[in-house]
Parts: C-alpha cells; structure tokens; sequence
C-alpha cells in the first residue's frame, strides 16, 4: 500500500479539478474534527506566515463559514457553505473574497486504513480550466504542506481528540 506522508496533489486533465491524497498518523473522527472545530482549524489551516481568525463557523450540513487570514497589513478571506458534514466526508463551498468568481467545491472523504492511521482524498472542483491553474499558481500547495505539517503536530501532541458532539 502507498503511504502518502506528503499531501500528492494533481490537476485533472479532463475536468476543471484538483485532487489531494494524504496520509495521517489520525482516525477519521479526528480529521473530521480537525476540520469542522473551528478553534482547531484556525490553528493549522495555511502557511505558517499567515494568522487566522474566524468570522463565523457552522460546521453542520446546510451550514456556512468564513475566515480571515492576515500577513502584516495584508487580508485575505475566505467564506463558504457546507453541503455535507458526517463522520467520513465533508462537502462544501469555497471562495476567496479576493477572486469572488472563482468558487470551488471541494469533497473530502476519509479513509480508515486502520492502525489509527486515516488517507485524506480530496477533490475541489472549479468553473474552469484558467481558473483551477490560478488556484494551483497561487500558492495553494505550499499553504496545504505547511498547514498540514501543523495538523501533524496537533495530533502528535494530543490536542486534537476524537469528534465529541454528533452533527
């Protein structure tokens, strides 16, 4: 079996899309968790430059979201709605304020490969091929290896437990 230490992250050459595999020393109650608690999520989303805050956070299925992060005078936000939250795949929107055209639905699922170790396979569908190569010009893939590198850390460390309210 592969292990994907390093989130893979490949441009559909068919659709307008990305696809991200990676591999977490977690169980998928605890990527769930990881994604949906927003005081958990503030602490690991993006590059390590930049600090976020949540605006608001509904993590339920019909539910929507928004964030702002900050690099010295510079602000970016993000806002979207979930479609779906359960216990192994979440489905929703995401638009960066900065490009309000370039919006993305994005599927997570989280696969329990066993030995509390869980594969992340992610899939953001985008309006268009020029659009899809601007997210992956943007920066995109170093902010997911930082961000992911500091999830890392808060599963090693214990602070990200198991899921502990129901959706």
């Amino acid at each position: 079996m592969n292990t994907y230490t390093r989130a893979v992250v490949a441009a559909d050459p068919d659709i307008p899309a990305i696809s991200i595999t990676r591999d977490f020393a977690a169980t998928p109650a605890q990527l769930v968790r990881a994604h949906t608690d927003p005081d958990l999520y503030r602490k690991w989303v993006g590059p390590d430059d930049l600090e976020t805050t949540i605006d608001y956070w509904d993590a339920r299925t019909g539910g929507s979201w928004r964030f702002v992060q900050t690099r010295g005078g510079d602000t970016f936000g993000f806002h979207g709605c979930f479609h779906e939250v359960s216990d192994t795949r979440l489905v929703q929107t995401f638009t960066w304020e900065g490009q309000p055209d370039g919006v993305s639905l994005d599927t997570l699922t989280f696969e329990d490969l066993g030995d509390g170790r869980t594969r992340l396979h992610g899939r953001s569908l985008v309006d268009g091929f020029a659009v899809r190569d601007a997210i992956l010009a943007s920066g995109m893939e170093r902010g997911m290896t930082e961000g992911y590198a500091k999830l890392d850390r808060l599963l090693a460390d214990g602070t990200v437990g198991a899921a502990t309210t129901s959706r």
